[in-house]
């Protein structure tokens, strides 16, 4: 049985609880009078409570004209005490608070928004304040400079959210409460537009019925657009065929969230439609439109949605940014804070709803493996987990080998063995990394995230979507030579010429099926990435979906400095990325480990 995560995460703004003081559900704000040419402001207050303790996460909207200085006032309805405060400066003085900007925050813009957080304690109830002042103006929600006065909170005639027709009638039952393991006592969701494609291809009926995520990579794609990758699905389509599906048990889906601005800035191949500078436009037109439409799901609380954020993205800022192998634009996203902004605000606005768990990419071992990689990326993780407003109780666990090759064990490989007195790691394909399969990587990046400050309850996922690497080259036991590294390559499963090459690798199998809880902290094996959509085109095919031609998925490329200047590896006469690839499907079948 699945061991209940009770997070108690409330918000003021939309379906959030009812406070004690009496709030209705699904008010959004508490309308109060502001002075005669004052601007008008709204507030989006949030609180994860745990044991004594919580943490408000609070958004100032300025409905009037632009600000430039502010401070934001208020009363504890309770025995509340501020401990530490991010994104500005406060005071505290019995019940009120008082928090003035930064010097990088000072200017609000009209309609614009500003951010701050903070650590608390209380004993007793923690209920949410009931209003707030902004530079002495009490914040209704309107810009009308003028309002006739109304003191205090009218209930909502109905639990329906009021400023979004056709939101659920009934809201989620305990939101908040997450179980440890969102795929233990589920059943898995089949995409049916993967299914159709797989069993078109000869022996695809085997595994047409196996759970696939489903990639929101572009703006269109939430609403369904006719595209390669999502027909004519959108998010809302899948999330009400997974209601059906499930039958009433409880149902996980998977739904991969990658359009950050600037995405893959290594990788030419899986470039987006958002350029670097558009963080704003990720939040408004892709973030919040999936948000709110996963909120409409929320009473489903047997439907489990799980959030992959945003692949190839936060470890690019550890391994792509100056000297070998490093971009201009990885450069550029980690100095305008993009990536980890970016990331931060989806984990904040999506990890909020009751029926969302959040997992983030963490790569893989043979990218971040290395001592020089391991611990920055454990940093830089921690780092976004707690930007734009989000904290770590928004993160849920990581995954690994998302879309990539990697074994999920070598069992003829020992990293710390010897080969005639040298040492394994030497090996010119291990290459001195700690690790040489994902098992032992992510067992081990658990145990450092956990001692970073992310939850000791996190999981790990694995994709085994295409790392299998069956059929007749597969090895059978440890290799006998006595050169280190004829013997590593005689005995690695991972038959790919690099462990760097990423692109619709020659020779790849399927992986193991969907598994729950298959080894101690992961959750589960799961194919995130399709198996038979492309990784990327093998030559240069013009598109409307950003996507650029990288030379890693040309098969006659000789590589560069981030794959030891190795040939490429990769399959002919691939389409641009996410688009189906049959040559590659009828490979991953014939390659399939354990065996069809």
């Amino acid at each position: 049985m699945s061991k209940v995560r009770a997070t108690n995460r409330r918000s003021w703004m939309r379906r959030g609880l009812a406070a004690a003081s009496g709030l209705a559900l699904g008010a959004s704000m508490v309308a109060f009078a502001a002075p005669a040419n004052a601007a008008g402001c709204s507030v989006d207050y949030t609180v994860n409570s745990w044991g004594t303790g919580f943490t408000a996460n609070v958004t100032i909207t300025n409905l009037g004209s632009a600000i430039n200085g502010w401070t934001l006032e208020w009363d504890f309805p309770g025995n509340q005490q501020v401990t530490n405060l991010w994104n500005g400066t406060y005071t505290q003085s019995g019940q009120h608070v008082s928090v003035s900007n930064a010097p990088y925050n000072a200017s609000i813009p009209a309609n614009g928004t500003v951010e701050f957080g903070f650590n608390g304690s209380y004993s007793g109830s923690n209920d949410i304040p009931s209003s707030f002042k902004l530079n002495g103006v009490t914040c209704d929600g309107s810009d009308d400079p003028d309002p006739e006065p109304s003191p205090s909170p009218s209930p909502s005639p109905s639990p329906t959210d009021p400023d979004e027709p056709g939101g659920p009638t009934n809201p989620p039952t305990n939101p908040g409460e997450k179980v440890d393991n969102p795929f233990e006592g589920a059943k898995l969701y089949v995409n049916p537009v993967w299914s159709a494609k797989a069993a078109a291809e000869p022996g695809g009926s085997a595994v047409a019925n196996e759970s696939t995520a489903v990639w929101l990579d572009r703006i269109g794609a939430i609403e369904g657009n006719d595209s390669p990758t999502t027909g004519s699905m959108g998010l809302r389509d899948h999330l009400e065929e997974a209601v059906r599906q499930s039958g009433g048990d409880p149902l996980t889906i998977q739904v991969v969230i990658y359009n950050l601005p600037g995405r893959d800035c290594a990788a030419l191949a899986s470039n987006g439609e958002l350029g670097p500078d558009e963080l704003d436009r990720y939040k408004s037109e892709y973030i919040d439109p999936i948000a709110d439409i996963m909120w409409d799901f929320a009473d489903y609380e047997n439907l489990r949605i799980v959030a992959i954020i945003e692949i190839d993205s936060l470890p690019n800022l550890v391994t792509n940014v100056g000297g070998n192998g490093g971009t201009e634009l990885c450069a550029y996203m980690k100095q305008n804070g993009g990536y980890v902004n970016g990331v931060g605000y989806a984990l904040r606005k999506l990890g909020e709803i009751p029926n969302v768990y959040n997992y983030i990419d963490a790569a893989h071992h043979g990218w971040i493996g290395w001592d020089s990689n391991f611990g920055p990326s454990v940093d830089i993780f921690y780092e976004a987990a707690n930007a734009s407003g989000s904290t770590v109780d928004y993160v849920h666990g990581f995954i690994s080998n998302t879309a990539n090759y990697s074994a999920t064990v070598e069992p003829y490989l020992d990293v710390n063995g010897t080969v005639n007195g040298q040492l394994i790691r030497q090996s010119k394909w291990v290459d001195w990394n700690q690790y040489v399969d994902e098992l032992s990587f992510v067992q081990d990046l658990r145990q450092a995230l956990i001692a970073k400050g992310f939850r000791s309850d996190i999981g790990m996922l694995i994709d085994t979507s295409r790392n299998g690497w069956g059929g007749p080259n597969r090895p059978t036991g440890p290799s006998s030579s006595t050169d280190l590294n004829t013997y590593v390559d005689e005995s690695r499963i991972d038959r790919r010429i690099h462990p760097g090459n990423w692109c619709n690798q020659a020779g790849a199998g399927l992986g193991e099926r969907p598994t729950v809880n298959p080894a101690p902290g992961v959750d589960a094996y799961v194919w995130v990435k399709p198996p038979g959509e492309s990784d990327g085109a093998s030559e240069e095919i013009p598109n409307d979906e950003g996507k650029g031609f990288d030379r890693m998925c040309d098969p006659t490329y000789q590589g560069n400095a981030r794959n030891g200047n190795n040939p490429s590896g990769a399959l002919p006469n691939a389409p641009i990325s996410g688009h189906w690839f049959s040559a590659q499907f009828r490979e991953l079948l014939a390659n399939a480990y354990p065996p069809l």
